[in-house]
């Protein structure tokens, strides 16, 4: 086995997590591939840092070397994934490291992708350097869930977002639902929307709010996620906002096969890309949508409205996270609609359990984040 977890140190973990803060600083903006930051660190000091900041641009071991320059020779190097091994955009890490004369390295975590899973530590090894695997490897594993969910399936990493009252209820029985949740609950939606590829809605939600879907920050480093609508008959209207702003903000509409072909021209004109997928029921099916943002190289989708699109994902195990804006309100009332339809469970001890669940709180609201149990493909580091 090539791991080598060994002893690990204060020292070890200290400059990890520097390296787990810089790889930090691209999330979403390095698909398909993953975030990664790395620190060289020589004679107790860090003389050269960096992270892959966009796909197809220099990988962190890169940047951090040509900060470090000739005093990466006999040095340690810390990086948050397995070096790369192979010939993409980019030339590989690992050969680059030992180029450059770095003595030892440690790794957070071995790299899931089949074209490098272990590659990368071994060329290392085979050049003298040590490695050290596995340090702060939770942390690593979990900063780059999305990247290790698309390798393993193909698919992207599905979270499914709601803001509810106490009670249960998204909305008010006659279908306001402005603001269920606070300022500061929907600020952070939108950092949300910042960091993810792509965010989901179905037409319901469209034909209700009129949304736009984009990312509204005070920052300048702001990007807005490719916007996916699910709408089997092509009910969103001409003059929504998400049709009209088509043009500047990427989007594509799943419909069925039973659509009108004229109206799927017309969204098409306006900017907007349209994808027939065969249904035999009242749902697109929601499967053959996260093949096809997979094939796109889509790492990561939020999901952000409709009780049968929730219900949908998780009946299916097709969602990988579930997010809960939950507001100290109470609006009654038994037709006012729950975040998740379906068929729903006969007893209490089918419902769905979540896993590592975290409670955050913004103002009086408490975000409740869990993930849902399914079994991926497990990576065979032997």
């Amino acid at each position: 086995m090539f791991l080598r977890r060994g002893i690990i140190t204060e020292e070890d973990s200290r400059y990890m997590q520097r390296a787990l803060e810089l790889a930090a600083m691209a999330m979403g903006r390095t698909s398909p591939n993953p975030v990664v930051g790395a620190v060289i660190v020589k004679d107790g000091i860090i003389v050269g840092e960096g992270y892959h900041r966009q796909a197809g641009t220099p990988h962190a071991e890169i940047h951090a070397l040509r900060e470090a320059g000739e005093a990466a020779r006999g040095s340690d190097v810390y990086v948050s994934l397995e070096p790369c091994s192979h010939y993409g955009r980019t030339p590989p890490c690992a050969d680059a490291l030992v180029k450059a004369g770095i003595k030892r390295a440690v790794i957070a975590t071995v790299d899931p992708n089949p074209r490098v899973m272990g590659r990368g530590i071994k060329i290392l090894q085979k050049a003298g350097i040590e490695v050290k695997t596995g340090i702060l490897q939770n942390e690593a594993q979990k900063l780059n869930e999305f990247f290790f969910k698309y390798i393993r399936t193909g698919r992207p990493f599905v979270t499914v977002k709601t803001a509810m009252t106490l009670d249960g209820k998204i909305a008010a029985s006659s279908g306001d639902s402005r603001w269920v949740s606070g300022e500061d609950s929907r600020r952070h939606v939108h950092e949300l929307r910042n960091i993810y590829d792509a965010i989901m809605l179905g037409i319901g939600s469209v034909l209700k709010d009129d949304p736009q879907l984009n990312t509204r920050l005070d920052t300048d480093d702001t990007r807005d996620p490719l916007r996916v609508i699910i709408d089997r008959c092509l009910q969103i209207p001409l003059n929504s906002k998400i049709i009209q702003s088509s043009q500047s903000q990427a989007t594509i509409i799943f419909c069925g096969t039973g659509a009108s072909t004229a109206k799927a021209e017309e969204i098409r004109q306006a900017g907007a890309e349209v994808i027939c997928l065969e249904t035999n029921t009242d749902m697109i099916p929601l499967d053959k949508v996260l093949d096809e943002l997979g094939h796109r190289g889509i790492l990561s989708l939020l999901v952000e409205g409709g009780a049968q699109i929730n219900a949908n994902l998780i009946e299916n195990k097709l969602a990988d996270k579930y997010l809960a804006f939950v507001a100290p309100k109470i609006a009654g009332g038994n037709k006012a609609p729950s975040p998740v339809g379906g068929r729903g469970v006969e007893f209490m001890n089918d419902a769905v359990m979540l896993c590592d669940i975290e409670y955050r709180f913004f103002e009086k609201d408490i975000l409740i984040s869990g993930y849902f149990r399914n079994e991926l493909p497990q990576m065979d580091t032997d």
